[in-house]
């Protein structure tokens, strides 16, 4: 016979279970399932738009909460008796990137399932009518506004997934329809996906890109979807506690913020990784060690979301702005709508103080790791002689170890690295990769206009804080420079040593294992540096 006590915690739980809710991570939220927030709130003024009849854009990276956010408000404006407003997609078109007719007719018959699934039987539109090719959406849109109840509000998905001809021919019905609003043509209409309307994709121009001469020259405006703020963080994660009890530290709530900068997709992924995989034991608290670990799990995992992110790293345009952000140098002469493109997939932000930023710290730890998987996955098998019989790193030994991997392997690895003008950070990362070995970390700092990289590498109780320089062509020695800047990350690090790495990348130089070598110095300020030429 159970105790009292034991009865009560199991009917607890149980009870908890009942009315239990979920991080998401995949595709729209769904409120009886799911904890979120009000997505219309991240789109103030969305409303004001729709009542003066206007023809919009709603741009933001992938996995922010879009369509959770559009699903949501053809809801809400359905449900105040208003309008008849819902959110269809036209990414089934995509199939078809060149047929203009049989695109329309896919797309079509998506958004009458659509509109079966959302909308009650009164205002669901008639049989689509017969048109020509290159007609059938605005027809169908003209007879859906006609025979409607209330007036018509469209938005419209994953718009910039068409492309081409397709692309093209659907934003001029939508722009010859929209004199007819709102009687013969929807009230209102917002274009849904992941760029602004200048940079869909259109293969019939030089650029590949509409620019400003768009089909769609009707909107009114652009708008974008925010990341949540600290607080809206705050308040997700408070859901999990309302219903289970189980509690957040404090520190884990600014440190998930700070970590993601609001991502949504971060937040939910990392709350997600915590709650179901690291502490499913709802009357233990969440720690700042649990929020380490899963950052460090997402990572490592290489999820969709920041496998798909990474993917765009091998894009020239995209390439040409984060290769020189991870070397510490300047932008340079790059062109706007490239950086507004990055900012745009959400890879970079525009820091309060001025600059392009990389979006948030998950993001500046991910793109240099799979940007070096490559180099790792190609280093042969490595004896950890750095490790003594009580498994403590020995920084001299781990030294060693590098400059002889260095020697045999350095000049191939930097042929096969996939950004040249940071190759050797690449190779050395790789090579600290494989020292951590999921039982350190490594985590790094790099800035616009520095000139460096700086490496921290914890294992159990020793760090090693280390910068990175490069010796270019007609430039002085870096060493001054990175002593004095070595000094500057050390004592924020509150260490009193560490090594300065030069890779000396000038032209007509000899082999790697003549030039490589390694010497004392002194900081101002009294630190010892250990100087690895290579």
């Amino acid at each position: 016979m159970p105790s009292l006590k034991r009865y009560t915690q199991t009917k607890v739980l149980r009870d908890v279970s009942a009315m239990m809710k979920w991080f998401n991570t995949a595709g729209p939220c769904q409120a009886d399932i799911h904890h979120m927030l009000s997505p219309t709130e991240r789109l103030p003024g969305v409303k004001t738009l729709i009542d003066q009849r206007s023809y919009f854009v709603i741009h933001a990276p992938r996995q922010i909460g879009k369509s959770t956010a559009m699903i949501a408000l053809g809801q809400e404006l359905t449900a105040s008796g208003k309008y008849t407003a819902i959110m269809v997609s036209a990414e089934v078109g995509t199939a078809f990137p060149r047929d203009m007719g049989k695109a329309e007719r896919a797309i079509l018959s998506s958004w009458q399932l659509a509109c079966q699934a959302w909308l009650p039987a009164d205002l669901q539109p008639p049989a689509w009518p017969t048109a020509d090719e290159g007609r059938q959406i605005s027809a169908a849109l003209s007879l859906w506004a006609q025979t409607s109840p209330r007036p018509l509000v469209v938005f419209i998905d994953e718009i910039d997934a068409l492309q081409d001809e397709v692309l093209i021919g659907v934003l001029r019905q939508l722009r010859d329809g929209y004199p007819k609003r709102p009687h013969d043509f929807p009230h209102s209409l917002a274009l849904i996906g992941l760029r602004d309307v200048r940079d869909y994709k259109v293969a019939s121009r030089d650029s590949n890109r509409l620019g400003t001469a768009s089909p769609f020259n009707i909107k009114v405006e652009s708008l974008t979807l925010r990341n949540f703020t600290a607080e809206e963080v705050a308040q997700l994660y408070q859901q999990h506690t309302d219903i289970t009890g189980q509690i957040f530290a404090t520190e884990v709530l600014d440190q998930a913020y700070e970590l993601t900068q609001g991502q949504p997709w971060l937040v939910n992924a990392l709350a997600r990784e915590m709650t179901e995989k690291l502490v499913k034991d709802i009357t233990q608290p969440i720690t700042l060690e649990h929020l380490k670990q899963a950052k460090e799990n997402l990572i490592q995992r290489n999820d969709t979301h920041l496998d798909s992110l990474t993917e765009r790293l091998r894009e020239p345009r995209i390439r040409a702005i984060i290769e020189p952000m991870l070397a510490g140098q300047p932008l340079g002469d790059i062109p706007r709508d490239d950086r507004e493109f990055a900012i745009d997939l959400g890879l970079l932000r525009r820091h309060p103080a001025g600059g392009l930023v990389i979006a948030n710290p998950i993001y500046r730890e991910v793109l240099p790791r799979m940007l070096a998987s490559g180099s790792q996955d190609s280093l042969p098998l490595i004896a950890p002689t750095w490790l003594d019989e009580t498994g403590a790193l020995i920084p001299e030994t781990l030294l060693d170890a590098f400059l002889k991997f260095w020697w045999q392997h350095g000049q191939p690895l930097l042929g096969s690295a996939p950004y040249h003008e940071i190759a050797p950070h690449l190779v050395m990362m790789a090579f600290l990769h494989r020292v951590v070995n999921g039982s350190g970390t490594l985590n790094r700092e790099y800035a616009i206009g520095s000139d460096r990289m700086d490496l921290c590498l914890e294992y159990g109780a020793v760090i090693i804080a280390i910068e990175l320089k490069v010796w270019r062509d007609g430039r002085p020695d870096p060493l001054k420079a990175g002593l004095e800047q070595l000094d500057s990350y050390l004592a924020r690090l509150k260490l009193d040593w560490g090594w300065l790495v030069i890779f000396d990348r000038r032209s007509g130089l000899p082999d790697l294992a003549e030039r490589t070598t390694t010497e004392p110095a002194v900081t101002e300020n009294g630190r010892k540096i250990t100087v690895i030429r290579g």
